[in-house]
This record gives C-alpha cells, sequence and structure tokens, in this order.
C-alpha cells in the first residue's frame, strides 16, 4: 500500500482547523500552530494516522465484513457515493435515522418493506390496485429508497465505520460506541478525537480534504477484496489439485492378486469375529399345551329302602 503523500494532503487544505475560539482542547496533540486566529493541524500526524486506518480497514475488508460509511454532510455526500460504486459497500448520505444500528431490526422490516413493493410491481399485484393507492405506496418506495436504499445490502451489523464529521454525525458516533463498533472518522479541531478509535485529524468541512481522505481510505478497502479474491481461488485451485492428485494415486496403485487376497481374507476375518462376538439368540421354550379339565364324576344317588 503506498504511503499517504504530505504534499497532496497540504494542496487539498487538510491543515485547515476551525477558529481557535471554536476549539477543543482534546484536539491539542494534532494542532501545529495558529494563524490568523485559525488552528492549523500537524499533517505529519494526519499522515500517520491516515496509513494506519487505511492498513486496519483493508483487514477488515479482506475479512469480508462490511463497513459503514456515513457522510451527510454536502460536501461530502455526493463524493462517498460515488467513491464507493463497485465496492459493494453500504454508506448513508441522508439523513441518519435514530436506531439504525442499535435498532437494527426495525430498520431491515423497512428495507423488506421495500423489497415487498418491488415484488408487487412484478407479480402483477399492483395493477390490481386504484391508482391513488398505487400513487401512495409508489411514494411510500421512494421515501424508503432515499433513506435506506443505500443500506439494503446490509444484512447484518457492519465490522466498522468510517464517518465525515463527528460532531455532525454524532447520534451514528453513540449507537457505534454502544454496539462496541469500531469508528474510523475526520476529525477537526473543534471535534473530540477520544470518541472514536481511529482518529484522523484533518479539515472535514473542504470538499478536496474529504475527497482526498476517503479516496485513500475506499482504495485500501478495494485493495483488501482484491486480495480476498486472490486468495478465495488460490484455496479453491489447491482443493481441485488435492483432489486431482488423491485421484491419481488412487489409479496407479496396482491392485496385485496378493492384496486382493489380504483384503478378502482381512473381511473373512472380520466377519467371523462379528458372529462370534455377536450373542446366541435365545429360542423361546414351547408351552405345553394346557390340558383341559375333566368335569368329576356324579356319584350315583344311593337308592333309599322303601320302608
Amino acid at each position: 500500500m503506498p504511503k499517504t503523500n504530505f504534499k497532496e494532503l497540504l494542496e487539498a487544505g487538510a491543515h485547515f482547523g476551525h477558529l481557535k475560539r471554536k476549539w477543543n482542547p482534546a484536539m491539542a496533540p494534532y494542532i501545529f500552530m495558529e494563524r490568523n486566529d485559525i488552528h492549523i493541524i500537524d499533517l505529519n500526524k494526519t499522515v500517520v494516522k491516515i496509513d494506519e486506518a487505511a492498513a486496519a480497514l483493508r483487514q477488515i475488508a479482506k475479512s469480508g465484513k462490511k463497513i459503514l460509511f456515513v457522510a451527510t454532510k454536502k460536501q461530502a455526500k455526493e463524493i462517498i457515493a460515488e467513491k464507493l460504486q463497485g465496492t459493494n459497500m453500504p454508506y448513508v448520505t441522508e439523513r441518519w435515522l435514530g436506531g439504525m444500528l442499535t435498532n437494527f431490526p426495525t430498520i431491515r422490516k423497512a428495507v423488506k418493506k421495500m423489497n415487498n413493493i418491488d415484488k408487487m410491481k412484478t407479480n402483477g399485484t399492483m395493477d390490481i390496485l386504484s391508482k391513488r393507492e398505487q400513487l401512495q405506496i409508489m411514494r411510500q418506495r421512494a421515501k424508503l429508497e432515499k433513506n435506506l436504499g443505500s443500506i439494503a445490502e446490509l444484512t447484518r451489523l457492519p465490522a466498522a465505520m468510517f464517518i465525515v464529521d463527528i460532531n455532525k454525525e454524532n447520534i451514528a458516533v453513540r449507537e457505534a460506541r454502544r454496539l462496541n463498533i469500531p469508528v474510523f472518522a475526520m476529525v477537526d479541531t473543534n471535534s473530540d478525537p477520544t470518541l472514536v478509535d481511529f482518529a484522523i485529524p484533518a479539515n472535514d468541512d473542504a470538499s478536496a480534504s474529504i475527497s482526498l481522505i476517503s479516496e485513500i481510505m475506499i482504495s485500501s478497502i478495494k485493495e483488501g477484496l482484491a486480495e480476498r479474491k486472490i486468495e478465495r481461488e488460490k484455496n479453491a485451485e489447491n482443493k481441485k489439485a488435492k483432489k486431482e492428485e488423491k485421484a491419481k494415486k488412487v489409479e496407479e496403485t496396482p491392485v496385485t492378486e496378493e492384496k486382493k487376497k489380504e483384503v478378502k481374507a482381512e473381511k473373512v476375518s472380520v466377519k467371523k469375529d462379528a458372529t462370534e462376538k455377536a450373542p446366541a439368540k435365545k429360542t423361546p421354550a414351547k408351552k405345553a399345551p394346557a390340558k383341559k379339565a375333566t368335569p368329576a364324576k356324579k356319584a350315583p344317588a344311593k337308592k333309599e329302602d322303601k320302608e
């Protein structure tokens, strides 16, 4: 991975911070100097932090996990949406819906509803409805698409988040911290870098600065995805080669007459042992037929002597 270019950051205006009165004292380690009542960010530290964040994002992408990008600022939304094309990574460039992470099952239901409307259009269910009902459903679909269309493929919570301006996206940061999701963020002089795991001190208002830093992050993610693809292809080739080698060995080994006799003898001995060990089946004893009870013979009545 190529190192971040100090000169490019300087040209993009990444070193310009906010007015001195708006600063956050937690950003003191990243401030180089003050000029015309504006804080100047130390770009040497910015370069180090960018490289650290890029390396971490590449490993996450290589593992096949999702990284959610959040940038609802006017300067950043179009840049992020455009640069993420082809990466299959989710992003939020419209309003952050409260509970998008902490109440994720509800968000998934809304996405499912959007998919169901699409099915209604394809299977002809929509044609049965009146024009007014169709219009209402399509308006609902457009609203869902605007807010959730970019995260429709996010079936589970993201492994990490990249945020532009943590002050504006404070709800997203709080939700990520609550769920222990690592946060990568561009942090200006008016923000608290301790709220995120990978803070990149830089100007988060200038379009050029946002574009350059997000480009570096997204390029690292693409590298991770490419490495993952190569590894999967290699694993598939290795499995195939092993199978072919195994099959070849089986074909090449000659089966001699002695080997056949040995195998046959083994089978016979196994069967013999099995029959010896098997308990003998007890045959139930035949019951003697029950004797029919013969009725007792009555004694002949004695004739009484006639008087």
